[in-house]
């Protein structure tokens, strides 16, 4: 009877520490991104429109900026800039094999900010200097009326973004 009173209380003790545990690694996480964020120069994180004015140049042949997409595949495939690539946003660390110098001109963007924000500061991080972190990803784009492309459908014009869009259906494959 000794043992269970003990063991219960030691579970008691356990649980009590986990809302603790998880605020310390909420807190740990925020401060990660703090500093990968600090390692991104102030003048190296673009807008919409000069997003918009490197996608032009690069289409043009002016300018050999890489512009990656860290979307997910299933966010990309719905609708992408033309020519852009795509890499999963925890694949920072293959950027080395793909682009071996560091003065390689790299335009970053996700769906808002945020994965983009860990991705573009990891880059830097590894010795990149010429990073670049869009401000507004692919929604930005969108509201401002810049066109996206997709394997089926060619180029795309969405007329308005909408996160919460909840869809009824009876069958959907594949899904």
């Amino acid at each position: 009877m000794k043992k269970g009173w003990l063991l219960l209380i030691a579970l008691i003790g356990v649980l009590g520490a986990l809302p603790v545990q998880a605020g310390v690694t909420k807190d740990g996480e925020k401060a990660f991104l703090e500093n990968l964020k600090k390692a991104i120069p102030q003048d190296h994180i673009a807008t919409i429109d000069a997003l918009h004015d490197k996608w032009l140049e690069v289409q043009a042949g002016k300018s050999k900026a890489t512009i990656i997409d860290i979307r997910t595949h299933d966010e990309f495939d719905a609708g992408h800039l033309l020519g852009s690539n795509n890499v999963d946003s925890g694949h920072a660390y293959t950027m080395p094999d793909k682009f071996e110098d560091p003065e390689t001109e790299i335009w970053v963007m996700c769906r808002t900010k945020h994965r983009a924000s860990y991705f573009a500061g990891e880059l830097y991080n590894y010795g990149y200097k010429n990073v670049y972190l869009v401000d507004g990803g692919i929604v930005g784009w969108i509201e401002k009326g810049y066109p996206l492309v997709n394997e089926y459908l060619g180029e795309l014009q969405v007329t308005k973004y909408n996160k919460k869009l909840k869809e009824e259906y009876v069958v959907r494959e594949g899904h």
